[in-house]
Formats: C-alpha cells, structure tokens, sequence
C-alpha cells in the first residue's frame, strides 16, 4: 500500500488527519536529524496497526510531503 502523507513538524500535539486524498501528520519534532520521520513511522504504525519496521519512506526524506510504503504481507508468513 503507498500513501501520500504531508508532515508538519513541530505541532503542539502528535496527530493524523485524512485530507482530501492523502493524510496530514501533525508531529511535536522537530525536522532535524531524521526525529521527524522516525516519530512519523512510529505514529502510522499505532495508527494503521502494523509493525515499524513494515513502513517505509521511498520519497521525500528530506521534505514536508512524503510517500509512504506499507507492507502489510510483512511478518503474515504468506508470500
């Protein structure tokens, strides 16, 4: 599954919100260092109820818009 996500860091609460076609995430890190997408992962993976490490940035590590992959056939045994 691939989902368009835009991050807005630095919110006063973490959050994750449906807009139109894509998802907003409102994240308290700041975008240094990778905190942001690493709060970011961690927050879809409570929200969509998959594991970490299922989730991946393939565009946009270093912008507000990002792409997203979920592997949701990872760690079901099923190939």
């Amino acid at each position: 599954m691939i989902l368009n996500i835009r991050v807005i860091p630095r919110a006063s609460r973490n959050l994750i919100k449906k807009e139109n076609d894509s998802l907003k995430a409102y994240l308290t890190k700041a975008a240094q260092n990778g905190l942001a997408n690493k709060q970011l992962i961690e927050l879809l993976a409570g929200h969509l109820q998959v594991k970490k490490y299922q989730i991946k940035i393939i565009k946009g590590e270093k912008s507000r818009n990002k792409v997203i992959e979920i592997d949701t056939r990872a760690g079901t045994g099923k190939k």
